[in-house]
């Protein structure tokens, strides 16, 4: 960690596409980062990885992700070691920092991997510092400082201007309110999935069958909540089956 007059300049931005808002029940698209040391962005990480079920449409149309650029993309299980490691010990970053943190803190757990951090805050930063009646959003952020995000809503891209737009913060306010630029521990309480259930896997290993779908994942490892989507998706894209399953 580096630090001038108080002020940290070392650490890594990151940001990250979801197909959803639950840690335990969605999953993460894409981690884009940058480390900055003494105020210079000096590495990158930026990667696609594949979800096990398939993409809601409206993740598609804010993102501009689609099933055809996940389709050679990396697992979560692949990607998110390379990411622990990219991030070292250094601070991280992130605007509204803790839906980021909380996706890959459950990531990690997932895999055995423990994933206990510091973190600036950039959206709290900007509620301790911007007037009130100024939206506090990255778009509106970056539109105050004349930031250029060419592809808002991907990680990376995401990522960096973050990492911009706390350079023009503390330039503009970090003599008048260092406390808020203060970093904090990052907590969060990983909740309980349910398992698969048999009915579940069982209907679904009919579906699949029945429908010629070649499922690239263990249905084993699904949770309840997502084979309950799995099987939504696959009904409502492929039809129901036309004969009641054996028990």
């Amino acid at each position: 960690m580096t630090k001038k007059n108080g002020m940290i300049t070392s650490f890594v931005c990151f940001d990250i596409e979801t197909t959803g808002l639950s840690p335990e029940e969605d999953h993460i698209i894409e981690i884009g980062a940058v480390r900055v040391k003494e105020g210079k962005i000096t590495e990158y990480f930026n990667e696609l990885i594949k979800p096990p079920l398939p993409l809601p449409e409206n993740i598609i149309k804010l993102t501009g992700i689609t099933e055809e650029m996940l389709a050679n993309a990396r697992t979560a299980a692949e990607v998110v070691p390379d990411f622990l490691k990219f991030t070292g010990e250094d601070i991280l970053m992130g605007h509204n920092i803790m839906f980021d943190y909380s996706f890959i803190k459950v990531s990690a757990g997932r895999l055995g991997h423990s994933f206990e951090r510091e973190g600036i805050d950039t959206l709290k930063i900007s509620r301790g510092t911007i007037p009130e009646k100024e939206s506090k959003s990255l778009g509106s952020l970056c539109n105050r400082y004349n930031v250029v995000n060419p592809s808002a809503h991907r990680a990376f891209h995401d990522a960096k201007a973050t990492a911009m737009v706390y350079a023009y913060m503390c330039n503009e306010f970090f003599d008048s309110h260092s406390d808020v630029f203060k970093q904090q521990v990052l907590s969060y309480k990983v909740k309980k999935t349910q398992p698969i259930t048999a009915s579940q896997k069982n209907y679904l290993n009919d579906l699949l069958k029945y429908h010629k779908i070649e499922y690239m994942n263990s249905i084993d490892n699904l949770t309840r909540s997502e084979a309950s989507k799995l099987i939504d998706s696959i009904i409502l894209n492929k039809g129901r089956l036309n004969y009641k399953p054996a028990t």
